[in-house]
């Protein structure tokens, strides 16, 4: 796969993140969406909580998917392929703002989005022992132009068109994270 590398974040920029993601809260919920409560970010991920969610595929008008390359500094599933953007709503933040805010921290682009689709998802890392435990809302965007990574967040990123993911995930699926996966199945079938 070829792809743009991203450069390397500077130290106090992950000092940043870090701290930034020591403070974040997320909505914890039941089977139906519904809150049942919050808890700091990292917490959900150790128990294997149900949390509300979301991951965005952003496609380019000739229909190839924005892919990033988790960056190697994440908590869980570091540098594996996935879709363009995931992040979770804070208290008191509807899921599409949450979607439109994180596409723009993560990716420096801002697209209208749609939702398509929820589903709740369970997958493990084994290299971090942390659970995504989700219930997982997916929004769809168009964009044309290069996006600006945040070097915290993304290590490269590539357009790519639906067949070959489809390919790259038959061959190579240790290469991307479990929820891109179900994604590809669920909706980005033929």
């Amino acid at each position: 796969m070829t792809a743009h590398i991203v450069p390397l974040p500077a130290a106090g920029d992950l000092e940043r993140a870090a701290q930034r993601d020591a403070v974040e809260q997320l909505i914890l919920v039941d089977e139906q969406d519904r809150p049942i409560g919050v808890a700091g970010k990292l917490e959900p991920h150790e128990l294997g909580q149900l949390h509300r969610a979301f991951s965005i595929l952003v496609f380019n008008t000739e229909g190839e998917l924005l892919l990033q390359r988790r960056a190697d500094s994440k908590y869980h599933f570091a540098s594996r392929w996935s879709n363009t953007c995931c992040g979770h709503p804070r208290p008191g933040e509807t899921t599409s703002m949450a979607a439109g805010r994180r596409l723009k921290e993560e990716f420096g682009i801002r697209v209208p989005l749609n939702e398509q689709a929820e589903f709740v998802y369970r997958a493990e890392d084994q290299a971090s022992g942390l659970i995504e435990h989700e219930y997982l809302h997916v929004f769809y965007g168009v964009h044309t132009e290069a996006p600006r990574p945040d070097p915290t967040e993304i290590g490269a990123w590539r357009w790519m068109s639906v067949p070959a993911i489809k390919r790259a995930l038959r061959r190579h699926p240790e290469w991307f994270t479990p929820w891109f996966k179900l994604l590809v199945e669920r909706m980005l079938s033929d």
